[in-house]
């Protein structure tokens, strides 16, 4: 079977059958992600793999590589880091933009080691932790001139890691030493580009890449990759977007997440897809969402790729006179995406806009809406080939008690080669699986008897935040540092944006006083995430607690989305004696907002509490009461 197979229709789950007919074995023979790397660019050697556009005019003609040319560059990145003493078990981590060096250095480190792309965002220590739990010997950095704050940031970790073999800059100038310290392109261009001397021999089980999931105390959680739950998502992932060598795919998505390293990243060029870099900032950059449309046009975009918060800005773009007609699809995950935004952009952009889902942990996409199929909009779609997918009810344990009957909602866990062999840090792995390779995702949904996925919330307490993994322990630990706080607790706020923001609900202890500004002030001087800082600090006389005194944050949860969704109800003029908010626990949608409305029925007023509350990926009903 060849990557032609990517296309064929994938319209039910019998299409998915049909696909794997096809034995795993038959996407593993290339042995490694590099090879497999190898055998496309003998097929598409003169073919445009990587344009990069210039920073802060993203409509100039940008510098472009072949895939022979990148397969060049890749082979010398990794004789280089070789060169500089990279041996089996060490990682190269880097805080590198969306650029050609930060692709060499992607496939660079896979093929001969590992890669460890760290989110250049995060405090200095945060940055050390992983690097230090990757084992990290060799680090990439932008240059002083590129970035002063990043380049801090690594000195910070130089000074802290002595292990660390060799420094590279790209952009480098007088910081470079020649020693330990080297400029990353003048050190790359002295190397071999038509093989990488002195390969070990790697195989299927060997890590390529280690991803943190986001933020935690202490050590970060890393997750692996080898070359076969690479390889296997290659293939899955690939029939999922019906990805092939007509594609042209923005990849404007960081390389320290899944969406960008795989899903806009690996997936596409080992296809034989094209990929256009539209900013060093990537979709993080005004300037590209503003020309989005005309980026389609100028580079044939084939591909409307992109998370929930950037539909959500697209949606205030006007197409204009923009030729966008060579997108054939859009998709999005990474965190859950509001029904009304999925409607609109659909709507905006005159092709089907399709959510799949996905964890680090599973490499890539492991669902998605049937490309040739009729969305369904709020689903996460079916599962894709090679992994087996359910809902499963957990015991007191964290284990299988039982499968979830059809449309009972119920833990989602995943089985398959796409699932890691385990967190690097073995004391965090009892809780990751339910069962013998079923690991569990700590999302709740419901399967229904076509196979369509529908999440309904989450078992765990993560707070995703722009696809962005937020552990509310790094809020809370730096809450209860405070001499006034008893108890803190931390859940996430729905955001017509982000999907959820952080909020914290604080206990004071008895006679203690504290502003909500003060509060803030000392949380942000502790917490080593900038994403995590709450946006709210919400005072209540006492926390709820379960029977066994743990703090009970379902009814955080819920008088958050109450507190949300009545400030919108605010907005329509709509008083407390006109319209209430409940939240409640639907036995198909999980938690849900429902709109109690005085009066006679008012379609006019339905429909602008719908456009307002459809923003949201909470649930609503409305009921009305004479």
């Amino acid at each position: 079977m060849t990557q032609a197979a990517y296309t064929a229709p994938f319209r039910t789950l019998n299409d998915i059958v049909t696909f794997e007919k096809e034995q795993e074995a038959s996407w593993l023979t290339a042995g490694t992600l590099y090879q497999a790397f190898c055998n496309t660019v003998r097929h598409y050697e003169d073919k445009t793999a990587l344009t990069a556009l210039p920073p802060g005019d993203p409509l100039a003609d940008g510098a472009s590589i072949t895939f022979g040319q990148l397969l060049g560059k890749v082979n010398q990145t990794a004789n280089m880091f070789l060169d500089a003493g990279l041996a089996e078990g060490e990682t190269v981590c880097h805080l590198l933009p969306l650029s050609f060096q930060a692709f060499y250095t992607l496939l660079g480190a896979e093929a001969a080691g590992i890669v460890n792309a760290i989110n250049p965002l995060l405090e200095p220590e945060h940055i050390l932790g992983i690097a230090e739990a990757a084992n990290a010997t060799i680090l990439v950095v932008p240059g002083e001139k590129l970035s002063e704050e990043i380049w801090q940031k690594a000195l910070y970790v130089r000074e802290r890691l002595p292990g660390l073999k060799a420094l590279f800059v790209v952009g480098g100038g007088s910081e470079c030493d020649g020693k330990t310290v080297l400029n990353f392109d003048e050190a790359m261009v002295s190397q071999p580009a038509d093989r990488i001397v002195n390969m070990r021999e790697r195989g299927l089980d060997d890590i390529v890449g280690y991803y943190h999931t986001g933020g935690t105390t202490g050590v970060p959680k890393l997750a692996p990759h080898t070359n076969r739950m690479q390889l296997i998502q290659m293939a899955s992932t690939g029939f999922l977007m019906g990805m092939s060598d007509n594609d042209s795919v923005l990849a404007g998505l960081p390389l320290f997440h899944i969406s960008g390293s795989i899903v806009t990243g690996l997936v596409p060029l080992l296809a034989g897809a094209s990929l256009v870099i539209p900013s060093p900032l990537g979709f993080r950059d005004p300037l590209v969402i503003g020309n989005y449309w005309r980026l389609v046009e100028k580079y044939q975009i084939t591909i409307l790729g992109a998370v929930p918060t950037m539909l959500s800005a697209l949606l205030n773009i006007p197409v204009g006179e923009a030729d966008i007609s060579s997108l054939r699809a859009g998709m999005t995950g990474g965190s859950a995406a509001p029904v009304e935004v999925l409607k609109a952009i659909t709507d905006h952009s005159g092709v089907p806009m399709l959510e799949g889902y996905g964890m680090t942990e599973v490499t890539s996409f492991t669902t998605m809406q049937p490309r040739d199929g009729e969305p369904r909009f709020g689903s996460v779609g079916m599962r894709g080939p090679y992994v087996d997918i359910k809902a499963v009810i957990i015991d007191e344990n964290g284990k299988i008690a039982r499968d979830a009957k059809t449309d009972e909602i119920g833990v989602i866990v995943m089985k398959g080669t796409c699932v890691m062999p385990g967190y690097v840090q073995q004391v965090h792995n009892a809780a990751a699986f339910a069962g013998e390779g079923w690991i569990n995702s700590g999302d709740l949904g419901r399967i229904d008897a076509e196979g369509y996925i529908w999440l309904t919330g989450r078992a765990k307490d993560l707070i995703i935040r722009s696809g962005h993994n937020i552990d509310p322990s790094l809020i809370e630990e730096a809450l209860h540092e405070h001499p006034a706080v008893e108890l803190a607790a931390a859940v996430g706020k729905p955001d017509s944006y982000t999907g959820e923001m952080p909020v914290a609900y604080v206990q004071l202890k008895p006679d203690m006083s504290v502003t909500q500004d003060e509060l803030k002030d000392f949380a942000r001087e502790r917490i080593a995430e900038r994403a995590a800082n709450p946006a709210d600090i919400l005072f209540m006389d006492a926390l709820p607690l379960t029977g066994v005194g743990k703090i009970f944050k379902p009814s955080l949860r819920a008088d958050a989305i109450e507190r949300v969704f009545t400030q919108e109800l605010g907005s329509l003029s709509l008083s407390s004696d006109k319209a209430t908010i409940s939240v409640e626990n639907h036995p198909t949608h999980g938690m849900m907002a429902v709109v109690s409305l005085s009066g006679s029925p008012d379609a006019d007023l339905e429909k602008k509490i719908v456009d307002k509350l459809g923003a949201y990926t909470v649930s609503h009903s409305l009921e009305w009461s004479a």
